[in-house]
């Protein structure tokens, strides 16, 4: 782990805050913290952390906005994050996930456990492909494994870490059926705490951002999985 990977952590609950950076900082990780959105979006600017703990619920700006603004910016596009709330609802991580979150943690929760899924991410953030397999290229889709970029021809669709991962893996395999199941084991290192509908919500995003250029390269089999489709 470089020590140059910084953690933004924003909660309105300062000891909330005190706990989570002392578990990250006690993991090796350097924090910086936030106690709305609009300080954390010029934290943000000024730190450019490798990755956000953002809280959901917050005043000034909620956590759902803070993580549009950062999705919207190709610059910090890429950064991962994870939500944390005390909204437990399947649907509210749904929401959470759909907009653009790497990973979603409930409160209360256990320190070690949310050190435990920003390591994962950051791990799949930091891995450097072998110098051969650089890029991966189906059809009109192309995959840059060194910068985690996804092209559909010369045009730049902007994803996430965990979209790139389900991409990735559907490339991987082309024509082949993927079970939610075999998305779960290669996009997320915590895949047991990922459920079905998790998956078939980055499918969406993924296929929504496409779309934008008249392009879906995923395809449904119900009630099986997803495979990538021609790319033509």
């Amino acid at each position: 782990m470089s020590a140059m990977e910084k953690i933004l952590v924003v909660d309105d609950d300062p000891h909330i805050r005190e706990v989570v950076c002392f578990a990250l900082q006690k993991a090796g990780y350097a924090t910086v913290s936030a106690e709305n959105g609009k300080q954390a979006l010029d934290c943000f600017g000024r730190e450019k952390p490798a990755l956000v703990v953002l809280d959901i619920l917050m005043p000034e700006m909620d956590g759902t906005e803070v993580c549009r603004r950062l999705r919207a910016a190709p610059a910090t596009a890429h950064t991962p994050i994870l939500f944390v709330s005390s909204k437990d609802d399947e649907v509210d991580r749904i929401v959470g996930l759909e907009l653009g979150g790497d990973d979603y943690v409930a409160k209360p929760f256990s320190p070690r456990e949310l050190v435990a899924r920003v390591r994962a991410i950051l791990r799949r953030a930091s891995h450097v492909p072998a110098a051969a397999q650089q890029a991966l290229k189906h059809g009109r889709l192309r995959l840059d494994l060194d910068r985690y970029e996804a092209y559909w021809d010369d045009k730049l669709v902007v994803l996430t870490l965990t979209e790139f991962g389900i991409l990735r893996t559907l490339i991987e395999r082309p024509g082949k059926v993927c079970s939610r199941d075999h998305l779960m084991n290669t996009a997320y290192e915590l895949h047991k705490i990922v459920s079905d509908r998790t998956i078939d919500s980055h499918v969406r995003r993924v296929r929504a951002k496409f779309s934008a250029l008249g392009a879906d390269p995923v395809e449904t089999l119900h009630g099986v999985g997803y495979r990538l489709g021609p790319c033509e």
